[in-house]
């Protein structure tokens, strides 16, 4: 077990250069771990994301049956596929405060059966999941809330499945549209099935994985644009033989945003031009406040061309990186406004809430809304200590306050429970200490 101190202290860098070498993605690798449990065959996994939310979902295949090896002290491992049906039929399973492993799990045992039962972390029991509960239930699975309505904990018991007349809201959580997909196959066994999105669909990059991942699995799924996914009936998962795990493109946003700030330049190696995760995209909002960047292939590198431009736009689309634009907008030459964030106050804290309790810590000045954003910076970042209520993207963006740059605002931050960090990232403090100098730029 890590030892992690109560709280890190960082003082102003002036400068931030380096390289750095991603951790592996953690929505990808959460998703390859069910579908190599659920496929034909084994299937060899390279560079998995060492992490509390990996753990978590390698504990849970384990007690339902799915005897993973890691390859000695690498993050390699052999999955044995139990071809669409777990060994175990009756499991308790702690699922922490990883969505991404409790809502693909909740589809998975819905529809394959069995006596389940899923809880996890306080936070976790605060974190919505009736619109994909809602949704099996209308096609007959059997959950239960042992708890509040519409939140885990939850109890599974074996149902009668029909494909027809699948639909979920998707203006909360792409997870359950993506929950949804990956369990189709093992419904569609006789006939197809469609499942139809109500509402807007937000976070639709993450969709994008879910289906480029089902591909590699051999499961084709048809699109009518974001609003009904069709899986033809027969198809089965198989293994691809050897999987790599792209690095973490949300963890990137850290580094890339510190090049941006304070000089660079900085890259990141395990995600380029041609990742498939939607939070690539971050860099689009680093150029239009002014940065350079420049891909290749497996790696993404940025610079600062000065101080940064203030930015309004719509985030939506990239949701977690998103909040590294917050951190970077006490770096602009006026006030930017993040919209279309709602989702944030469904994760792993309120963290439109969180963000500007903190950022005014720092003397930004914060206008909050149900789903936007508004920063304007200070002439200069006040000393501050951060909290960071348990969630390890707040403690990752706030250590970017430190940085001095062209701005010349950095501040003495103390992070407060850094041990956050290793929902993701449990390294991150040490690799952020590479990259952020003392010197001029």
């Amino acid at each position: 077990m890590r030892h992690y101190p109560s709280h890190i202290d960082l003082a102003p860098a002036q400068q931030a250069q380096g390289v750095v070498r991603l951790p592996g993605s953690k929505s990808i690798s959460n998703r390859i771990l069910l579908l190599a449990a659920l496929a034909d065959g084994i299937t060899h996994i390279k560079d998995l994301l060492a992490s509390d939310d990996t753990d978590v979902m390698l504990a849970a295949l384990q007690s339902l049956g799915i005897q993973w090896q890691q390859i000695g002290d690498s993050q390699d491992y052999t999955v044995p596929g139990a071809a669409g049906a777990f060994p175990n039929q009756h499991a308790d399973l702690f699922m922490g405060n990883a969505g991404t492993a409790i809502r693909p799990l909740t589809a998975a045992l819905a529809v394959l059966g069995g006596d389940y039962t899923l809880h996890g972390v306080a936070r976790m029991h605060e974190r919505p999941i009736g619109d994909l509960v809602d949704a099996l239930n209308a096609i007959g699975a059997q959950i239960e809330y042992t708890g509040a309505a519409g939140f885990p904990p939850l109890h599974i018991r074996s149902g009668q499945i029909t494909p027809q007349g699948l639909q979920v809201r998707g203006n909360v959580s792409s997870q359950f549209l993506t929950a949804l997909l990956m369990v189709a196959p093992l419904i569609a066994r006789q006939q197809s099935v469609t499942i139809t999105v109500v509402g807007e669909l937000i976070s639709k990059p993450y969709i994008e994985i879910t289906l480029n991942l089902m591909r590699r699995f051999g499961v084709e799924v048809e699109r009518d644009g974001w609003q009904a996914f069709t899986i033809a009936a027969g198809q089965r998962y198989c293994s691809p033989g050897i999987i790599h795990v792209e690095g973490d493109a949300s963890s990137a946003s850290y580094f890339l945003a510190a090049g941006a700030i304070a000089g660079g330049p900085v890259r990141v190696e395990g995600v380029g031009r041609d990742s498939i995760q939607g939070d690539v995209r971050f860099v689009e909002a680093l150029q239009q406040m002014g940065a350079t960047v420049t891909l290749g292939d497996n790696w993404i590198e940025a610079r600062s061309n000065g101080i940064l431009t203030a930015i309004d736009a719509d985030f939506n689309h990239i949701p977690d990186a998103a909040m590294t634009i917050a951190i970077a907008a006490l770096y602009a030459d006026g006030p930017s406004t993040l919209r279309n964030i709602g989702s944030w106050r469904v994760k792993e804290t309120d963290r439109i809430h969180a963000m500007a309790t903190e950022l005014r810590k720092l003397g930004a000045s914060v206008e909050e809304g149900a789903d936007f954003l508004r920063v304007t910076p200070p002439a200069v970042l006040h000393t501050a200590a951060i909290d960071t209520y348990d969630d390890h993207r707040m403690a990752m963006c706030f250590s970017l306050a430190s940085l001095d740059g062209f701005a010349q605002k950095g501040a003495h931050v103390r992070i407060n429970d850094p041990e956050c960090v290793a929902k993701t990232f449990p390294d991150y403090f040490e690799v952020f200490a590479t990259v952020a100098r003392s010197g001029v730029i």
